[in-house]
C-alpha cells in the first residue's frame, strides 16, 4: 500500500512539473500575430495518411548524404529483396515494345540521319572516315578471315546467337580501337575518356499504375477497410540488366539534343501499360535492387559517352514474328540500354527513383553484329515513375534511332565487298560529340562534405558501408533461405485447410509475412569477449549504420 502511494505522489509531481514547464514555456513566446495561424487540417482517412507516409519516406532517402547510403536506404524495407520485373537487354518478347515505352516513359522518334545537334561535325567525320577507311576494311577482312576465333558455347542461348555476339565484339573493339586513335589528337575529351570492356550495367525503378496482382486483390478482401481500394494500382519494381560489348565514359555529361523545356511538350506521347508484365512475357525474381553503370562511386569519369550492344538475339526469335517486330524489338533493347545506364549514373548523381532529375542526361547507343548497325541518342529527362507520379509528371524521355544500316555487303578473299562510308560517317559523329561542362549542380541531393562512403572519417562507419554495400549489390544468397510455400501446404493448409489437427508452426499459419522483413531486422555480428573495446565489456554485437529510413 505504501509503495502504490509513493508511486502516485510521483506520478502527480511529473504532471505537476510538466504543467509548469508548458506554462513557461508559452509565456516566452508572443501569444498574438497580425493574421490567424491555424494548423493545417489533414485528411485522416487510411489513403491519405499511407501517402504521407511514403512521402515522408521520399523525403528521407532525399536528405541521406552519400550514394552508397541512398542505395541500401532502397533496399531496407525488403530483407529477401524485392519481387522485380526482369528487363533483360537481349531477351525481348514479342509485341513488348508499349509496356518498354511506358516503363522507361521513353517517346520514340523513328529518324533517317543524326538529329540537328550532329550538324556541326559533319565536315570533321567527312575527313576522318576517309583517313580510316582502309583501316576499318582491313580490321574487318582480318576478323573474318585472317583469325580463328573460340570461344566457350553456353548453354543458356543457342550457338548461332552466341557466334554472332562474339564476333560482333571483336569487331567492335578494334573499330573503336582504329576511331579513338585517330581523333585522340584532334578532339580533346576522346583522350581523356575512359574505356569500359564487358561492363556491368544494371538499373532499378518503381513503375505505378500497374494492374493489381491477384493474390493482393485476395488479400485485401480480408480487411473491411479496404473494400474500397481492391483495384487501387500497385507499384511495380523494376531490375534491368545488361552487358555491353564496350562503353566509354567521360568527366563532363554530353550536351542535351533538346531543351529540358521540351521534355513537357504534349506531343510526346508514351502509350499506357497497365497489364502485367506476365502478359507479354517477361517474369519476376527476388532480388535487391541495383543501381551500377560499370563503376563504382566515386569514379572521376562519371557521364556516358556511348556503349556498344550485340543484336545476336534477334536470330533467336520466332520466324512467325517477321521483321516489323524484329526491328521493334531492336528499339526496345536501344531504349532499355539507354535508359539503364543513364539511371544509373542519375543515381550515382544523388537522384533516385523517388526524387526526380533537374537536369537531363544524354547517352548514345549503337546495336550491331558487325554487318548491321543501329544508332541511338537517347535523352533522360524524369525517373519519377511511381505510383503517386505516373499520371501527374508531364514529363518525357526521347529516344532517336535509326533502322539497321549496313556497313558492308560481304567479305571474301580478304577483300570487303559495297563498304558504306555513310554508316562510318554515322559513327564517327557519335565520338565526335564533344561533353560540356554544366553551370549548375550536378548533384543537389548528396551531401557537401560527404557524397560518397569514401569521404566518412569514422573509420567503423566507413568500412561498414562499404562492406554492406558490396555485399547488397553482389545480390549473393542470404544465410537462411528464402521462404517458400509448398504446394502440399497450399492445397491441404490454406485452400481446404483440412490438417486442423497440426499445431501452427509455420509464418503463414502465425500470420507472419516474412518477406516483409526489413533489411535491417537481422542479429549483428557477435564480438568475443577478448575483442570487447574496453571498458564496454557488456556490448556484445557490432554497431550497425543503416540508413535512418
Amino acid at each position: 500500500m505504501h509503495l502504490y502511494k509513493m508511486h502516485r505522489k510521483i506520478t502527480n509531481l511529473k504532471k505537476i512539473l510538466i504543467r509548469r514547464y508548458s506554462q513557461a514555456a508559452l509565456l516566452d513566446q508572443n501569444e498574438y500575430t497580425e493574421t490567424p495561424e491555424y494548423p493545417p487540417i489533414l485528411d485522416m482517412s487510411l489513403k491519405a495518411r499511407k501517402l504521407r507516409e511514403r512521402e515522408k519516406l521520399h523525403e528521407k532517402i532525399k536528405n541521406v548524404n552519400t550514394v552508397e547510403e541512398k542505395q541500401i536506404a532502397l533496399n531496407m524495407p525488403r530483407y529477401y529483396g524485392w519481387k522485380c520485373v526482369m528487363l533483360h537487354e537481349d531477351k525481348v518478347p514479342y509485341n513488348a515494345m508499349p509496356m518498354i515505352q511506358c516503363y522507361t516513359r521513353s517517346h520514340f522518334i523513328p529518324i533517317e540521319k543524326l538529329p540537328p545537334t550532329y550538324t556541326e561535325s559533319a565536315l570533321t567525320a567527312e575527313i576522318v572516315v576517309k583517313e580510316i577507311k582502309n583501316l576499318v576494311e582491313d580490321a574487318i577482312c582480318i576478323e573474318h578471315e585472317g583469325v580463328d576465333h573460340s570461344f566457350a558455347v553456353t548453354l543458356e542461348k543457342p550457338v548461332e546467337s552466341q557466334k554472332s555476339d562474339a564476333l560482333a565484339n571483336v569487331l567492335v573493339k578494334q573499330i573503336n580501337r582504329i576511331i579513338t586513335n585517330n581523333l585522340a589528337d584532334k578532339v580533346p575529351h576522346i583522350l581523356s575518356a575512359q574505356v569500359d570492356y564487358d561492363p556491368r550495367h544494371e538499373a532499378f525503378w518503381f513503375v505505378g499504375g500497374v494492374d493489381v496482382p491477384s493474390n493482393v486483390i485476395k488479400w485485401r478482401k480480408q480487411y473491411p477497410w479496404l473494400k474500397d481500394r481492391l483495384d487501387e494500382p500497385v507499384d511495380r519494381p523494376v531490375q534491368y540488366l545488361g552487358a555491353p560489348f564496350l562503353a566509354m565514359r567521360s568527366h563532363f555529361p554530353l550536351k542535351p539534343i533538346l531543351e529540358y523545356s521540351e521534355a513537357e511538350n504534349p506531343e510526346f506521347k508514351v502509350p499506357k501499360f497497365t497489364y502485367k508484365p506476365d502478359t507479354v512475357g517477361y517474369f519476376h525474381a527476388y532480388r535487391h535492387g541495383t543501381n551500377i553503370p560499370g563503376y563504382w562511386p566515386g569514379d572521376h569519369d562519371e557521364f556516358g559517352l556511348l556503349s556498344y550492344h550485340g543484336r545476336g538475339h534477334i536470330l533467336n526469335r520466332n520466324v512467325s514474328f517477321g521483321t516489323e517486330d524484329n526491328l521493334e524489338a531492336l528499339h526496345c533493347q536501344a531504349m532499355l540500354a539507354s535508359f539503364g545506364w543513364l539511371l544509373a549514373q542519375a543515381n550515382y548523381q544523388g537522384f533516385t527513383t523517388y526524387n526526380d532529375l533537374t537536369y537531363p542526361l544524354v547517352t548514345q547507343t549503337i546495336i550491331t553484329d558487325g554487318q548491321l548497325w543501329s544508332f541511338y541518342a537517347y535523352q533522360l529527362n524524369t525517373i519519377l515513375m511511381h505510383n503517386e507520379k505516373i499520371d501527374e509528371n508531364p514529363k518525357h524521355n526521347i529516344c532517336f534511332g535509326t533502322k539497321p544500316l549496313k556497313l558492308y555487303e560481304k567479305v571474301e578473299n580478304g577483300k570487303v565487298y559495297g563498304f558504306n562510308e555513310d554508316v562510318l560517317k554515322l559513327l564517327v559523329q557519335l565520338y565526335l560529340n564533344t561533353p560540356e561542362e554544366r553551370e549548375y549542380d550536378l548533384k543537389p541531393y548528396l551531401g557537401r562534405e560527404e557524397q560518397v562512403i569514401a569521404d566518412i572519417e569514422d573509420d567503423n562507419k566507413r568500412c561498414w558501408l562499404e562492406k554492406r554495400y558490396k555485399h547488397l549489390v553482389s545480390n549473393r544468397p542470404k544465410h537462411l533461405l528464402l521462404p517458400e510455400i509448398y504446394l502440399w501446404e497450399k492445397i491441404y493448409k490454406i485452400e481446404h485447410k483440412t490438417r486442423f489437427f497440426e499445431p501452427n508452426r509455420r509464418p503463414f499459419e502465425l500470420g507472419i509475412n516474412p518477406f516483409k522483413r526489413r533489411l535491417n531486422e537481422h542479429l549483428p555480428p557477435y564480438i568475443p569477449k577478448a575483442l570487447r573495446p574496453y571498458p564496454k565489456h557488456k556490448k556484445k554485437f557490432e554497431t550497425t549504420y543503416y540508413p535512418d529510413v
